[in-house]
């Protein structure tokens, strides 16, 4: 029997997050670096604030390694609760287990555990964990002192969200990635006038290029204005 290289939870959807389509802005180039480098295989602690981009990195890191054959998984901890602590059971042999917002866990002793044992069983059979929280590891108060430890053990970074100096460069980088035209009027204007995060004028990009190839139309101030 084969063995899976990417688990399928019901949380799993289809995604194309790549690490490629990441715009990495200056703060964030050594952490990208790392996750791009497939000779580094140590396991990560990333810490970041919302809309730095620590959920799309780690389903790119699945990515990643299903399109190298290997085995994956990822672990939204906000959604997993509702399933369990038996979700981890039996982990240990993936080769990379993404676990997403160790926050939520803080003061459930029976996941701060059972964390704490996947760790240790990854340390065995050597597969490799990343693992993001909302805040540094400092900040977390954690029940269970034994999970505090171990995780003081592993490499930490801070992700930080896209500033505003550089939204304009990620929303054309992003827009050539995805072979949308998008002049850069039309860019200034989207960025002046919509929501200034990433992941909102990412949506508002994507509309609008399924918008104008339904109408034939190029991408223009009046077809950015009836989207935002």
């Amino acid at each position: 029997m084969n063995k899976p290289k990417q688990l399928t939870f019901p949380w799993n959807t289809i995604n194309k997050s790549s690490l490629e389509g990441f715009y990495s802005s200056e703060d964030n180039l050594h952490v990208v670096s790392i996750l791009k480098d497939k000779t580094f295989q140590d396991d990560l602690f990333i810490y970041g604030s919302k809309e730095s981009g620590k959920t799309y990195l780690l389903q790119a890191m699945c990515n990643s390694y299903s399109s190298d054959n290997k085995s994956s998984l990822y672990i939204p901890l906000k959604k997993a609760i509702d399933y369990g602590i038996e979700i981890f059971e039996s982990l240990e042999n993936i080769q990379l287990i993404c676990v997403d917002g160790i926050e939520n866990v803080i003061s459930k002793i029976e996941w701060e555990k059972a964390i704490f044992n996947l760790i240790n069983k990854t340390l065995i059979s050597k597969s490799r964990l990343i693992i993001t929280s909302s805040e540094d590891l400092q900040s977390l108060n954690f029940v269970l002192p034994d999970l505090e430890s171990r995780l003081r053990k592993i490499e930490s970074y801070e992700l930080t969200p896209i500033q505003d100096k550089d939204i304009l460069d990620a929303l054309k980088y992003i827009s050539k990635l995805k072979s949308i035209n998008l002049g850069d009027k039309e860019a200034r204007y989207l960025v002046t006038y919509a929501q200034r995060n990433i992941s909102n004028l990412v949506h508002i990009l994507e509309s609008l290029d399924q918008l104008s190839m339904e109408m034939k139309r190029k991408i223009t101030i009046p077809l950015i204005k009836e989207v935002i």
